[in-house]
């Protein structure tokens, strides 16, 4: 190894022994309990929600399949920034909600809203495995993400399959010890390096390869107007139609998403999860940054074979090695960091939910067992997507293509049943049968987008008609429990305690 991955290389190495040595030290003296490992025993401040929930957000994704997006379809991408930031709009409602519910029934997971608020223990386990299934082709798409983004800025030094085991590895070694906690600690690391590159590439880049920012969008709208107008250049399918539809079911999606609720019940009280949907606006907006970096290289590299690798066309090609490791590491941890926080949102689901007994296990087995549960089951779960990544590449990311749609079908056993007191586990179960058939069809026959309308949207909708219809029709057991609609309701109750006793 010489030349310049001589220098990222060693710099790349250091950088994953810090990031193992913080998730690790971030866990001494800590209560080896569920709620620990699970949400941080619902004790984190402000800056660590924010911190942990903009990383599970900004991902490897951002670094290449925002940029590759751009790259290849144009102005569909910013679906990503108006979805991820207007749905801050009904986290700031339902976050807090969310919380209270949870704090007051020592409820770690959706599979247990589900269960608690339903009183089915079925419906909880149907819940854990299908989010289970939903957010494994997540966390091997974020192996993967690592694997390119090492590859790329170790100029080919590190194989993907190398990189991709490094990654797993530094996650399963701070997730097993220190769970969610480990993970809010290491985003600090990953957002502070984040930010600092996106910042800088948002500077160099139109200044080294044009006059400005000004001759860059001057050239595109001029050499490329295509890139700039719906559907962009994709061939139709990302129209005006589908970029609303898919808005509206991932602002529906966002606030019950598995590590979204994660981030949520990590946090010490309400007021921190307003902050979070106040100021993660704000951190969104830096998405730009990639998009714009993507619009670039379209102009200077036009034939990448690889999209997803306009970013780091750029990147490689006219800065220092020195710089080149440092976004690259970024890129590493905003793999690493969503891909631990996924893997203990599918260890908790297993450890509590279905090897752990559920709701009537945890309130007679020992804290500590059912962690050791979970943790077992984020390795295996992690060791499976590690394979996938190796051997099975292709697979995965088709049926990732699914997983926000499929997850949008839990809605109504996560949320709207805590709204609506009439809704039933058997209205609920036949809803989501319903739903999740749909959009395995309409994938199955090309049919998604449906006359440009997001799938997804359609099978939610046909979800929420039978779980209301059958719920009316053939009511079963229904739950006393249900949130305070109102958001003043909520005044004066933000600690724990005060919270629960509005419930």
């Amino acid at each position: 190894m010489s030349g310049p991955a001589a220098v990222a290389v060693p710099l790349f190495a250091a950088a994953m022994v810090v990031t193992v040595a913080i998730g690790v030290w971030s866990g001494r003296g800590r209560a080896r309990s569920m709620s620990e490992w699970s949400v941080s025993g619902r004790g984190l401040g402000t800056v660590f929600v924010l911190l942990l929930m903009a990383g599970e957000t900004y991902t490897s994704f951002s670094f290449l399949g925002a940029a590759g997006w751009s790259y290849r379809y144009g102005v569909p991408i910013f679906y990503l920034i108006a979805y991820l930031s207007t749905g801050q709009v009904a986290a700031y409602l339902v976050a807090p909600l969310i919380w209270s519910y949870c704090a007051k029934h020592k409820l770690v997971s959706i599979a247990d809203i589900a269960e608690h608020r339903f009183r089915s223990r079925r419906l909880g386990v149907v819940v854990a495995v299908m989010c289970t299934v939903f957010l494994i082709p997540y966390v091997q798409l974020q192996i993967q993400g690592m694997g390119v983004v090492v590859h790329a800025m170790s100029y080919g030094a590190i194989d993907l399959k190398v990189a991709a085991v490094i990654s797993f590895l530094v996650a399963e070694a701070f997730i097993l010890t220190s769970g969610l906690r480990g993970s809010a600690w290491v985003s600090v690391l990953k957002d502070g390096l984040a930010v600092l590159a996106v910042v800088f590439l948002a500077v160099y880049v139109p200044w080294h390869y044009f006059d400005g920012p000004g001759e860059l969008l001057d050239r595109l709208v001029t050499e490329r107007p295509q890139w700039l107008t719906f559907p962009g250049s994709g061939g139709g399918t990302f129209g005006a139609t589908w970029f609303v539809s898919t808005i509206v079911l991932n602002v529906a999606t966002i606030s019950i998403f598995p590590t979204t609720v994660a981030g949520y019940l990590s946090a010490a009280n309400p007021t921190a999860l307003r902050k979070n949907s106040i100021l993660l606006p704000w951190y969104q907006l830096l998405l730009v940054i990639p998009v714009m970096i993507g619009f670039a290289a379209l102009l200077v590299v036009p034939a990448l074979s690889n999209p997803d690798l306009a970013l780091f066309a750029l990147v490689t090609d006219s800065l220092p090695p020195a710089v080149v490791a440092v976004i690259g590491i970024a890129g590493a941890l905003s793999a690493i960091v969503p891909m631990s926080v996924f893997l203990i949102a599918i260890g908790t689901l297993w450890g509590r939910t279905i090897l752990g007994g559920g709701l009537h296990g945890a309130a007679h087995a020992d804290g500590e067992r059912q962690r050791r549960w979970s943790q077992l089951a984020g390795l295996i779960v992690g060791i499976i997507a590690l394979a996938g990544a190796l051997y099975f590449p292709h697979v995965m990311v088709s049926l990732s293509l699914l997983s926000y749609e499929g997850v949008a079908q839990l809605l109504p056993a996560v949320l709207v049943g805590l709204y609506w007191r009439r809704l039933t586990a058997t209205g609920v179960t036949a809803g989501l049968l319903v739903g999740a058939a749909l959009v395995g069809v309409l994938h199955a026959t090309g049919n998604d987008p449906f006359h440009g309308v997001n799938g997804g949207l359609i099978a939610l909708t046909a979800n929420l008609i039978v779980a209301m219809t059958v719920s009316l029709y053939l009511p079963g057991r229904k739950s006393n429990v249900v949130l305070p609609l109102s958001p003043a309701g909520m005044k004066g109750r933000d600690t724990e305690e005060g919270c629960a006793a509005s419930l």
